[in-house]
């Protein structure tokens, strides 16, 4: 008798195992089962859920001496093991009242109802214990032949006349505890697979959003961290990941907000939310999962619940990222991952900001009194051109490299030398050298300069002129054209020309530019820095006669006249 109620048992726990995989799959109770900090609701809903696979265990029961063996344990012992106390209490109450209700007066009925509601309080209990356990199916498997134990003990102690409760426990409990206890089991793996998978599953695509985001965000925390930058990155965020809304704050005011509630969390205001104040404070992140603890003033603001973490320059808190949602409690432990994760990646970009803003600083001081400076999209287009070249032509990625190494060493010449012509002409050799090479055919250069001319000159003071010449006139072109370098020495000083056949400019469009190189303010006109700079340098050194000579006619050409007075 007790092997067939074993697998009578064991059939009706089949369609319990079922029932499991199919709610699994069911939206809400995924959410509601993966939420790290459920609310009570959430928690009745679940009892109510699992109260009844209780009830159903009881109708899929099979009858033995006037009492049931059944597997009623088995939802109630599961809700209580993964929704804690409240949720195996009110589950409890569902199936083991039930019990009692169809069967009052019947000789187990109480014992029934009453282990029940025991067996919910153990399963409540073991739930702290179980939560953060691997493998939970095998402490599910020793708490549920526990709970059944004591309900054969409160079987003995409650139902009369005891010798019928003997004798039914004699019967009903090595089927009860064996296949109730590897039911619960089951049930709890069963789950407990398929949320594990998911939340890898989930985990891989939030570190994939994260990386995202990063990415998109990297060119504004580049310049540290401001309104502007604020802006940008709430917005990137907002538009990536299911949030309501997106804040940043430095450690005084909120910086940006975007997402519910942007009507009243507004830019500029200062911070007020307590848990923000701790976070900076404490430089550790905040949960907060309930609206009241968002302390907004406006009593219809959507914000429910959020997540603060600080952001960290060199341990030192700067600010803080916030994502809100528009309902209480529900902050899981993907949105904590991947909020963490971006505030480590934000603060990295930050403090890389800063170490670049001093890195520049530096470099600007040490190089602020050079005549003139290569430019970086020039040494990144003379780099991959010598690149290229090593594939098919290594002597002249050799000779280019060579160029590329003499212009370096002659644009951190000291600004307060002066070297020969024929140096500075060596310089600018090796600057057309890499461009020819960039360029081919559609840049050709002359130089028409005596090797007797012997004159002392500022370094560097032909290169832009030369540069101007190729990318303003030149390149502009469909078929390029050609720059000469020529040099007509007298007896006081010598001119030097630098002519090319580009497309020249218009009466307009000269003035505009004699208006910019003449300026005081190099920044106003940062696009002609190059010829403001040169005229600048002649100026200081020669005086105003000495300025920046330019001609130029629309279709045809320009050229332009340094004269450097001899004996200077």
């Amino acid at each position: 008798m007790i092997v067939d109620i074993i697998f009578s048992l064991m059939n009706k726990l089949g369609i319990i195992i079922i029932l499991a995989v199919i709610i699994s799959k069911i939206g809400i109770f995924k959410r509601l089962i993966s939420k790290k900090d459920a609310s009570a609701s959430d928690k009745i809903i679940l009892a109510v859920v699992f109260g009844l696979i209780g009830v159903l265990g009881t109708y899929s029961s099979v009858p033995v001496n006037g009492a049931l063996a059944n597997t009623r344990v088995v939802g109630v012992m599961v809700g209580a093991l993964l929704g804690g106390p409240l949720v195996g209490f009110i589950a409890a109450v569902i199936a083991g009242g039930h019990r009692f209700l169809i069967d009052v007066g019947g000789f187990t009925a109480v014992a029934c109802a009453v282990s029940t509601i025991a067996e919910g309080l153990i399963g409540g209990y073991f739930h702290y214990y179980l939560k953060h356990k691997a493998h939970k199916w095998k402490y599910a498997l020793g708490i549920g032949i526990l709970a059944e134990v004591v309900q054969m003990i409160i079987i003995l102690m409650i139902a009369r006349p005891f010798i019928d409760a003997l004798e039914l426990v004699r019967i009903i409990s090595l089927p009860m505890v064996f296949v109730n206890s590897i039911g619960i089991a089951l049930f709890i793996g069963v789950l407990d697979n398929i949320y594990n998978e998911q939340e890898r599953i989930a985990a891989a695509l939030q570190a994939h959003k994260a990386l995202d985001i990063a990415n998109q965000t990297l060119p504004y925390f580049r310049q540290g961290l401001n309104k502007h930058v604020a802006e940008n990155v709430v917005r990137i965020i907002h538009n990536s990941i299911d949030v309501s809304a997106v804040s940043i704050t430095d450690t005084k005011e909120i910086l940006a907000h975007i997402g519910s509630g942007e009507d009243h969390h507004i830019s500029g205001e200062l911070i007020r939310t307590n848990s923000t104040k701790v976070a900076l404070k404490s430089g550790n992140h905040q949960i907060i999962n309930e609206s009241d603890a968002i302390y907004c003033e406006h009593s219809d603001c959507p914000l429910k619940s959020a997540i603060i973490i600080p952001l960290k320059e060199r341990e030192e808190t700067v600010g803080t990222l916030k994502l809100y949602k528009n309902m209480e409690h529900s902050i899981t432990n993907l949105d904590e991952e991947l909020a963490l994760g971006l505030a480590q990646l934000f603060s990295t970009q930050i403090e890389v900001s800063r170490v670049q803003s001093q890195e520049k600083l530096l470099v600007d001081a040490e190089l602020k009194n050079l005549q003139a400076q290569i430019k970086p999209h020039f040494l990144f287009n003379a780099l991959n051109t010598i690149q290229s070249f090593m594939l098919i032509d290594g002597t002249r990625a050799k000779s280019l490299l060579t160029s590329l190494a003499i212009m370096f060493r002659k644009s951190l010449s000291s600004s307060n030398d002066f070297i020969s012509l024929n140096q500075e002409l060596d310089y600018i050799k090796s600057y057309v050298e890499i461009e020819q090479a960039r360029f081919g055919d559609r840049l050709t250069f002359n130089f028409d300069v005596p090797e007797n001319v012997i004159i002392k000159i500022p370094p560097l003071i032909l290169q832009p002129i030369v540069e101007n010449a190729v990318i303003h006139g030149i390149l502009p072109q469909k078929n390029g054209g050609s720059v000469t370098i020529s040099s007509k020495p007298t007896a006081d000083e010598i001119t030097i020309e630098i002519a090319d056949t580009g497309k020249g400019m218009s009466k307009d469009q000269l003035d505009h530019l004699m208006i910019k190189i003449n300026s005081n303010d190099e920044n106003k006109y940062i696009d002609s820095i190059g010829l403001f700079n040169v005229n600048k340098r002649l100026i200081n050194l020669y005086g105003e006669g000495y300025a920046l000579d330019i001609h130029s006619t629309e279709g045809i050409g320009t050229s332009v006249q340094i004269r450097i007075p001899i004996g200077a």
